[in-house]
């Protein structure tokens, strides 16, 4: 830059007269390369070279401001001006100065017969003139569309003329005004007006407070928009007067406004001051003049790039260029003015001055900073609005390198504005006594980066690690959702389970070992393994497929239980009760390696773990053994031989489903399983009675987890004996001979086909008549109702007749006995009345019978069922075949399962047989 500057070439406004007032404005006309200057009242225009003379317009007086036309980016409402527009017919059809060569000072002249309002406006020169309180619109004339000759003719002799376009009338005197678009913004003594180009209609916008300084006004380019000015305060509105974003507070009233980049410079007091134009915030100031006194100037490009501006001064004229964005930025990180820097970097970023990238690395430059600075929460948040930064750039902060992950960190230093990263203990160390610096050097006078904050109350270590730590996990777990390398998914879920386990985090840590995760065991074993979080460890050995280490870490969990090896997290804040803090936490060992075993297809670790699973829980022992989610199941031998004899209803509950659930037809097992429930009813036989369950109840509430079976034994070997066909009645009958399980024998009996036997235990030991009958009508012959009878007239065992009996058997079935082989059979130790009786009702029901069969009845005599590969299940709707079936009063057909769900007294219609007995029509004879 030259060290003085020699004027070149120089104009006087008053032409032959110098000029004898200061210019006021000057406004640039580039397409038609012609300078525009305000002064003493009137217009001049100037080439852009000063070569040629001076043109005033001389038709216009009393000019102050002046106002070009501005169009925005892309606007839709940008009307074509023609003269008159509209508004008054007598004004704007006189011509107000030609600025072509040639000619003097007087308008043109039309040559041909075209009208004033067909005159073609160039776009490019129309600006307004205030007059006192009147706009006035001006508008060049061009050259015509060159496809009209007879309009060339016309109006080439025009063209460069300047023309009134139209004349508003504003409410008082104007101050200043912008031109934008179809939008004119006047600056009155009272207040600020929207005018219309088109229709010449003014409204306001709003008033000025008393005492105010006078209106300015100011256009930013970028956005098309206004900077209305009162006083000290910046109110920027739209092309439609709205107010847009929040106010500017300059430190003092302006004498002038210029605009560059996202900034807003203002003039006042002999200093120019930098604000950002959204936040509002101050960002610089600039002493331009050192008194103070004299009028100062400031300008910006015009072009709209506002990367310049230029400020006049009486002694001098200084450009000022905008610094680049990042150096800005940089400026603002090295006084860790960190709020004023993350302001500059939206407001470019949403100018589109900066790309999404650099303010993403921004974010992650800032967040560094705020670390070393002990403000983790806030570094985190700058971390997540980084869209670039790796989460292995934490990695040193959690683990020292080397380790498995350092060679993932990458090596980006940023702007090297903050040191390396480490340990955060490092940091918060290295931290506190830079605290403790800065708060000897406060004492002695001295300005320090530390955050006043932190000097007026010194924070806790515990307090800021816990943060540091919370702060961390937050972003690790933020990490997770994002599409990283397998590598660093490793390192971030190893790294977060270390931070789960700093903070003793139990649930968090479980939670993350049992999903999917990518932690790596090897880095974690030892680590939960001596902090005693066994629980975790086996969840992460299970979620890796590691099911026997998992396995042998519940073993452990499940047998050290008592000795306090380990807690259950769900019983710290629960019952104090220490006996049953043991059993719940047993259980739960046992459950979690249950639900491992029930998918497993190894038989070995199996059969390895059913024992201490057994120990604990024996149902769970038989959801291991039962478990349809493995892929092939257990060989029954060896899992039978497997199983402690000792514990049987495992043994019986295995048998059961095999013989049931998987429709097992081996005999062997069919025998093995009445034998098993066998023992058991002669172990329980009495134990079961009613008048026992009070005392047991309490007994039965504690075992009731721990209870295999629901029903009673004695009912699962009633039924059990019953259904199958497969068993060896033999073996049964001779380990319950001597036993008084009289139901028990009377089927083994009935499978034997010892008929009498039968009878005489459901008629003399089981007093059950109905069975008695019941079983006649299944062997179907009528010698079975006289071998009854005989049964209950000579009973053995030195009881007494059971005459009662036998009226009731004579009542039911008397029509199938022959009447002389009952008169025989009858004692005569019988009471005359109840034989009297039995004759006369066997008598009439025989008589009955015989007219009844002559006429067609729908009742049934007997239940007669046929079974065939076809049938089905009434209510799961299965097949049949071989399963074991029963059927109900109702003649309703159930496969063993659905009857073991329903029960034996309500059928799969719904119906209660104890409340709602099944009575068959036209058996029973009355008088």
């Amino acid at each position: 830059m030259p060290r003085s500057i020699n004027i070149q070439r120089h104009q006087e406004c008053g032409g032959d007269v110098p000029c004898s007032t200061d210019v006021d404005s000057i406004h640039v006309f580039g397409e038609i390369e012609k300078v525009l200057v305000v002064s003493d009242g009137f217009i001049h225009f100037v080439d852009m070279e000063l070569i040629k003379p001076v043109k005033k317009i001389g038709a216009l007086k009393g000019v102050n401001v002046v106002a070009r036309r501005l169009r925005s980016k892309g606007s839709s409402v940008f009307s074509k001006l023609t003269v008159g527009g509209g508004g008054d017919s007598g004004v704007g059809s006189g011509f107000l100065q030609r600025l072509g060569g040639g000619g003097g000072g007087g308008g043109g002249r039309l040559n041909g017969g075209g009208g004033a309002s067909d005159l073609p406006i160039d776009d490019n020169c129309v600006f307004a003139a205030a007059v006192g309180k009147k706009l006035i619109l001006v508008g060049l004339v061009g050259r015509s569309n060159n496809n009209d000759r007879g309009s060339n003719e016309s109006y080439d002799s025009v063209a460069g003329s300047l023309v009134t376009l139209r004349e508003i009338v504003c409410v008082d005197m104007v101050k200043d005004v912008v031109w934008i678009d179809d939008s004119i913004v006047v600056g009155g003594e009272s207040g600020y007006y929207l005018c219309s180009c088109v229709t010449g209609q003014c409204g306001l916008i709003f008033s000025l407070p008393d005492m105010s300084s006078s209106p300015r006004l100011k256009v930013l380019r970028k956005e098309c928009k206004v900077l209305l000015l009162v006083d000290n305060v910046g109110i920027v509105v739209d092309s439609h007067g709205h107010p847009v974003g929040g106010s500017l507070v300059f430190n003092g009233s302006p004498v002038g406004v210029g605009e560059i980049g996202t900034s807003i410079v203002a003039l006042h007091n002999g200093k120019m001051e930098l604000y950002l134009k959204k936040s509002g915030s101050f960002v610089q100031k600039i002493a331009v003049s050192s008194d103070g006194s004299g009028r100062v100037f400031i300008t910006d490009d015009e072009n709209g790039t506002g990367n310049v501006v230029v400020v006049a001064t009486p002694g001098k004229v200084i450009c000022y260029l905008k610094v680049p964005s990042e150096e800005q930025i940089k400026d603002f990180l090295k006084k860790k003015d960190f709020k004023e820097a993350i302001n500059l970097v939206e407001e470019l970023h949403d100018d589109g001055e900066i790309s999404k990238e650099t303010r993403s690395f921004v974010h992650a430059q800032m967040g560094f900073l705020l670390m070393f600075d002990l403000r983790f929460e806030e570094a985190v948040n700058h971390f997540l609005l980084s869209e670039t930064m790796q989460p292995s750039e934490i990695f040193p902060f959690i683990m020292p390198d080397p380790n498995r992950w350092s060679l993932l960190v990458p090596r980006n230093r940023y702007w090297g504005l903050h040191p390396p990263p480490a340990p955060l203990e490092s940091v918060i160390d290295n931290g506190l006594m830079a605290i403790q610096r800065a708060i000897f050097l406060k004492k002695a006078g001295l300005e320090t980066a530390v955050d006043d904050e932190f000097l007026l109350n010194p924070p806790n270590k515990d307090d800021l690690l816990d943060s540091a730590i919370k702060n961390s996990i937050r972003y690790l777990k933020a990490s997770r959702e994002k599409d990283l390398s397998s590598s660093v998914r490793e390192g971030v879920d190893t790294l977060l389970m270390y931070l789960y386990r700093a903070l003793n985090c139990v649930d968090e840590m479980e939670s993350l070992a049992s999903s999917e995760n990518w932690c790596i065991v090897e880095e974690l074993e030892t680590l939960l393994n001596d902090s005693g979080h066994l629980r975790t460890l086996a969840f992460l050995c299970e979620s890796k497929g590691m099911s026997s280490k998992a396995l042998a870490i519940w073993r452990i969990l499940a047998r050290n239980y008592s000795s306090g090896y380990w807690t259950d997290p769900t019983q710290i804040n629960g019952s104090r009760d220490e006996g049953a803090n043991i059993i719940s936490g047993k259980e739960t060992a046992a459950t979690e390696a249950s639900r491992i075993l029930e998918e497993l297809s190894d038989q070995d670790l199996i059969l390895q773990h059913l024992g201490w699973i057994a120990d604990i829980n024996q149902v769970l022992a038989v959801r291991v053994l039962t478990s349809e989610k493995r892929s092939h199941q257990l060989p029954p031998y060896k899992v039978i031989a497997a199983i402690d004899p000792k514990k049987t209803e495992i043994i019986q509950r295995y048998l059961q489903w095999l013989i049931e659930d998987q429709d097992s037809d081996d005999p062997q097992f069919h025998t093995s399983y009445a034998l098993l429930l066998t023992k058991s009813a002669l172990e329980t036989y009495g134990s079961e009675s009613p008048s026992r369950d009070a005392e047991a109840g309490t007994s039965e509430q504690i075992n009731d987890r721990n209870s295999i079976f629901q029903n009673p034994v004695r009912e699962r070997l009633q039924f059990f004996l019953q259904s199958s066909d497969l068993y060896d009645p033999e073996e049964v009958l001779d380990l319950i001979q001597e036993s008084e399980l009289w139901l028990e024998k009377a089927i083994l009996y009935r499978k034997l086909g010892q008929e009498t036997l039968v009878l005489q235990i459901l008629a003399v030991k089981l007093e059950d008549n109905d069975a008695a009958e019941h079983y006649c009508a299944e062997i179907g012959r009528p010698d079975a109702y006289m071998q009854l009878l005989d049964i209950y007239l000579n009973p053995t065992e030195g009881k007494k007749p059971m005459f009662k009996a036998a009226v009731r058997l004579l009542h039911n079935h008397g029509e199938a006995l022959d009447p002389l082989q009952v008169l025989e059979r009858l004692s005569p130790n019988m009471p005359l009345q109840l034989a009297s009786d039995t004759i006369l009702r066997m008598l009439r029901a025989r008589l009955h019978h015989h007219y009844q069969g002559q006429v067609p009845r729908l009742e049934e005599r007997s239940r007669h069922v046929q079974i065939n590969d076809e049938s089905q299940c009434d209510s799961c709707h299965a097949r049949l075949g071989t399963k074991l079936f029963a059927m109900y009063p109702d003649d309703t057909i159930v496969c063993y399962k659905c009857f073991r769900r329903q029960g034996e007294s309500t059928s799969v219609t719904g119906r209660d047989f104890k409340n709602d007995p099944v009575l068959k029509p036209g058996w029973l004879v009355t008088d």
